[in-house]
């Protein structure tokens, strides 16, 4: 039996294929987390050229860099999205800091809320992306399509007391959103 805390074997190997070099190892990892590492980026920065050219850096890093990722600190994922998050802030407040020197306008603090912002904004897109299926799908229909937990659970195909259970749960989760500028599973990599 694996130890609790053991690294999935996937990121364990693929950490190890990216130190050797394997370029097919970053196509994989690339078709992985291209959508994850494109979407926190472009939830932070709201700009998609700048969403993509953060995508091209966090994958050129991941190349030129792999034994930055220490498998036993955490998942593969969580890894990539904390670093995705911070090029995309420090992105962010390079950007915001020469439009406020620029324009003589704003300050240091309307910096900084901004960045807040967009970082509880892209934790949430991060939570919600890594939230099991039934719980996402219970979140989408009762906000995107105004349903309550009797619908839901309906649409589902599910008892009210189980659609009442994922919404809340699903809440819960997205909470955490506030708790921390960064997404779960890693620490602050602002």
């Amino acid at each position: 039996m694996a130890k609790k805390d053991a690294p999935p074997r996937w990121d364990r190997k693929m950490q190890q294929r990216l130190a050797r070099g394997e370029a097919a190892a970053l196509g994989e990892l690339y078709d992985r987390f291209a959508s994850l590492v494109h979407g926190l980026a472009h939830r932070v920065l709201g700009d998609e050229r700048a969403a993509d050219g953060i995508t091209h850096e966090v994958f050129v890093h991941i190349w030129e860099h792999p034994d930055a990722y220490d498998p036993k600190q955490g998942p593969l994922r969580s890894w990539v999205a904390a670093l995705t998050h911070r090029l995309a802030v420090q992105r962010l407040r390079a950007t915001e800091t020469a439009a406020l020197t620029e324009s003589g306008h704003g300050s240091s603090e309307e910096l900084e809320r901004k960045v807040r912002h967009a970082s509880v904004a892209a934790r949430a897109d991060y939570i919600v992306q890594s939230m099991p299926a039934p719980l996402r799908a219970a979140l989408e229909r009762a906000y995107f399509q105004r349903r309550d937990y009797r619908q839901t659970a309906t649409d589902l195909g599910i008892t009210e007391d189980e659609a009442r259970r994922r919404l809340r749960l699903g809440l819960q989760l997205l909470t955490t959103a506030h708790d921390a500028g960064t997404p779960p599973g890693y620490g602050g990599a602002v």
